[in-house]
């Protein structure tokens, strides 16, 4: 089953060592059957445009600004990242949440604004233990696809996928068990069910964001249930990442 492979690799590496990176993905990734997309720094898009253009794989920026233009002092608009041939945004990342204290109003005007302009994007949700161990994970993820969805008309539904993404399994050494993800994307699509469409539910794309590596990777991303991973840290070595993209499941 083709499955949507994506890298975010953070504020990590330098472009000097991105070209690199673009360049041996580009090659092992052309007999891959799932569709791949990194999502490097914004000092490497130039790169990935020269080195990732034309190839299998496709490239996206990790945020954006929620204004088009005007005086943001050292803020990247929509428009700057589509120019750049990117077509994918990561939106809503625990780390924008969490460290920037982005709220769910600022993220969903980014959606917009995003998909305003072309671009893909990848919405993350999820809850931290804290919100876990009350028994409100559901609760707290509903209201995320509620709030972050918020105005989104059904056909621009196509435009985003939804990374279920648990904050307590990210760097903690716990790791979400299969049952974990399928029940927690059974809740996604159930809520996409209630607020668009039946159809929009089956028809959504959801993927799972947390601690996965190399050694892992196989067991979680058998799951039926989602269409695809999003990777971090085990994104940073090229050789792995490659091997990732290229299973064939």
């Amino acid at each position: 089953m083709k499955k949507l492979i994506i890298a975010n690799l953070k504020m990590n590496t330098k472009p000097s060592e991105f070209k690199d990176y673009a360049m041996t993905l580009a090659t092992k990734a052309k007999l891959s059957k799932n569709s791949i997309v990194v999502c490097p720094p914004f000092t490497h898009l130039v790169a990935a445009r020269e080195f990732l253009g034309g190839s299998k794989v496709a490239y996206g920026a990790q945020n954006i600004s929620d204004e088009e233009k005007g005086s943001f002092t050292g803020e990247i608009s929509a428009s700057m990242i589509k120019d750049l041939g990117a077509t994918y945004v990561i939106l809503g990342h625990s780390d924008r949440r969490n460290k920037f204290k982005e709220n769910d109003k600022l993220i969903n005007k980014k959606i917009k604004t995003a998909l305003a302009n072309g671009l893909k994007v990848i919405l993350c949700v999820g809850e931290s233990l804290q919100v876990r161990e009350s028994k409100q994970a559901s609760a707290f993820v509903r209201k995320q696809i509620d709030d972050d969805l918020k105005g989104i008309y059904e056909n621009e539904l196509e435009g985003v996928v939804i990374a279920y993404e648990p904050i307590w399994a990210i760097g903690t050494g716990k790791n979400a068990t299969n049952k974990d993800i399928s029940k927690m994307v059974g809740v996604i699509r159930k809520e996409i069910e209630t607020q668009f469409s039946a159809k929009a539910a089956q028809k959504a794309i959801v993927i799972y964001g947390g601690s996965i590596t190399i050694n892992n990777y196989k067991k979680i991303i058998s799951n039926e249930d989602i269409n695809g991973v999003l990777i971090g840290g085990a994104s940073l070595d090229v050789e792995n990442f490659s091997v990732i993209v290229r299973e064939n499941y």
